[in-house]
């Protein structure tokens, strides 16, 4: 029985699909203007082992990332300027070759790392019919009304708002003016924003109510009931999303589809932290994996590091944490690479591994049993066993690259153990950053250097 910590809750549950063997999973996808940095891709890695403990658990999981590339405001109060237009400002494109360059970017992104795609990438641009249907449905209900900005969701109408959040009733209280419009109550959210200007924007669009575009929360409310019905298993996200995002996702969807609850199980990840803050631009940490990469670290380097903290806990990242994380992943698969296959597989290991992944994705304890398994001499069926387990960490533990060194990387890995011998470190990490600048990783083995090409 696989069990997960429902945020709606706030306790772990026995995971049960509304049909059996079938799960319907939404995870919040990006929003498109810029490249997206190990804050956001620790998230998808963690979706990413949820969707894999889901299918070694034997279900069939239909998995949907909506793409954000219109409608993400600078502020979550339904104000500011929109994230796709001023970029495209900026870099001077059209809005559409900046989400499309920026998607293509992230794909590759978890292309590298071993993060299996969705099986449907919905954009919101290219889904403004459903998002204008479901508006209409929520103000025959008589949950909209019209401000000068745009229409607005009524939240003083539900009973329940802020459910998953756990807010107070005294955040419905009257809100005050905004820049554009006004807004009845505080939590008040837009639905569908007007254009200031009609034909100024790059994506506007005709709507019953006025050119303009949808508000962000209600695209995944059309998008996910679209691809997984108007109710499903479970839906994923960071914890910045609870109290907003999430909150009016499902006080939209419960009121136009009358389903409580809309969606099952809530599932939220930790953030990646820097010097004990959230990665920002402020405080640092915002590396992207091409930056990871030109510093001599592999994308499966920060997956296995990703890997070793639960997914709800927060990830303290800096590169010193990261290069322990590149010597151990280095030493299990060199482990690893001398094991013999004797065509078995070990129940007991897998048990113990399965016990680990079925209790809310403790993928940390998981390792514990992988390492215990490549160490221990006794233990039968290691190779099947492991390969076994890899079907979940996507750490690619069995893959021998065959990679050609040039001669001039072998002459450096050379004088770099000439000075090794002469206990001479700071030249031999000298030219352990110079081999890395080549494109190549050095990795210290009993058996000497074994050197390494990183994509």
């Amino acid at each position: 029985m696989i069990k997960l910590y429902n945020t709606l809750t706030r306790k772990k549950e026995n995971f049960k699909s509304l049909k059996p063997k079938q799960v319907g999973l939404y995870s919040c996808g990006p929003t498109v203007y810029w490249y997206q940095h190990i804050g956001n891709l620790k998230m998808y890695l963690s979706w990413d082992i949820l969707k894999r403990v889901l299918k070694y658990g034997g279900y069939n999981v239909k998995h949907v990332i909506n793409v954000t590339d219109v409608g993400h405001l600078t502020s979550d109060a339904d104000t500011g300027e929109d994230k796709i237009e001023k970029a495209a400002k900026k870099e001077r494109k059209s809005a559409k070759e900046i989400s499309n360059y920026y998607f293509d970017v992230f794909k590759q992104d978890i292309k590298k790392l071993n993060i299996i795609e969705p099986d449907v990438w919905p954009k919101a641009s290219e889904h403004i019919k459903e998002q204008i249907e479901l508006i209409k449905v929520l103000e025959k209900k008589d949950f909209t009304y019209k401000t000068n900005d745009g229409i607005y969701f009524d939240t003083s109408k539900l009973k329940d708002y802020g459910k998953l959040a756990r807010l107070k009733k005294e955040n419905l209280k009257a809100g005050k003016r905004i820049d554009i419009g006004e807004k009845k109550h505080k939590t008040d959210f837009a639905l569908w924003k007007f254009s200031e200007i009609p034909g100024k924007r790059q994506q506007e669009w005709k709507s019953p109510w006025g050119i303009g575009f949808p508000g962000w929360h209600l695209e995944c409310s059309a998008m996910s009931s679209k691809y997984l019905g108007k109710q499903f298993d479970i839906h994923t996200g960071g914890p910045e999303h609870i109290a907003v995002h999430h909150t009016n996702e499902i006080a939209q969807s419960e009121t136009a589809f009358g389903k409580k609850p809309w969606v099952k199980y809530w599932l939220h990840g930790a953030w990646v932290l820097f010097k004990g803050k959230k990665v920002s631009k402020s405080k640092g940490g915002l590396y992207t994996l091409d930056e990871l990469q030109k510093q001599g670290y592999t994308p499966l380097e920060l997956r296995y590091l990703v890997l070793g903290t639960h997914y709800r806990k927060p990830l303290h990242f800096n590169l010193k944490n990261l290069k322990k994380a590149q010597e151990s992943y280095s030493r299990l698969k060199n482990i690893i690479s001398e094991i013999n296959n004797d065509n078995k597989i070990n129940k007991i290991y897998l048990d113990k591994f399965q016990e680990a992944i079925n209790d809310d994705l403790n993928i940390p304890k998981a390792l514990q049993v992988l390492w215990k398994l490549a160490r221990d001499e006794k233990a039968k069926g290691k190779i099947n066993t492991i390969k076994k387990i890899d079907e979940v960490l996507g750490l690619d533990l069995l893959k021998k690259e065959k990679v050609k060194i040039p001669n001039k990387i072998k002459k450096l890995v050379g004088e770099r153990e000439a000075a090794r011998k002469n206990k001479d470190w700071n030249l031999a990490d000298e030219i352990r950053n110079k081999i890395n600048k080549l494109g190549y990783l050095v990795d210290d083995t009993e058996k000497g250097s074994v050197v390494r090409k990183f994509n």
